[in-house]
């Protein structure tokens, strides 16, 4: 049977309710993007129990009391991640030392310019830099490990530093 004389009842839903459903949550609301999401979440719903869908009576009214219980399981989402939230910034500002996510931001921009100018030199200096900076072992440690001289080790510092530094504006 070809489904041209038998359509699928969801897509016929979908078809003929879908720009209605769009409307009124929009209305509902405010906001076309959230509107836009809550009708499809609302069809994935009602997509997941056929049996509901082969039940119904009432379309619309199916509709709106499926939204309306998305929307309230939204609401109750979003209360929840701002009481986190809250609670974090609440944290942060009693702790010593807890950065600000400022502070945060700065410092992971901070770590991927440097990450970026260490591409820009050999491996050995990447290694060099890290093991001198982030595991703080001395030239002459770094150049036992990397099989090279102390001076060598000076070098591909600065190499590093050099490539750090952010070039002057024009």
């Amino acid at each position: 049977m070809s489904t041209a004389t038998h359509p699928d009842p969801l897509h016929e839903l979908y078809a003929s309710h879908h720009g209605w459903l769009f409307g009124w949550l929009r209305r509902k609301l405010g906001c076309p993007e959230h509107a836009a999401d809550l009708a499809q979440d609302t069809f994935l719903r009602i997509l997941s129990s056929r049996d509901a869908l082969l039940a119904m009576c009432e379309p619309r009214a199916y509709l709106t009391t499926t939204a309306n219980r998305l929307i309230i399981d939204r609401a109750r989402r979003q209360a929840i991640e701002q009481a986190y939230l809250a609670e974090l910034t609440a944290m942060a500002d009693t702790l010593a030392g807890f950065p600000s996510p400022e502070d945060s931001l700065i410092a992971v921009q901070a770590l991927a310019q440097i990450a970026g100018a260490l591409e820009g030199v050999s491996p050995k200096a990447g290694e060099a830099f890290l093991l001198h900076y982030l595991d703080g072992l001395r030239h002459a440690e770094i150049a036992d490990r990397l099989g090279v001289s102390a001076r060598m080790v000076r070098k591909y510092l600065v190499q590093c530093l050099v490539a750090c530094t952010p070039a002057e504006p024009a």
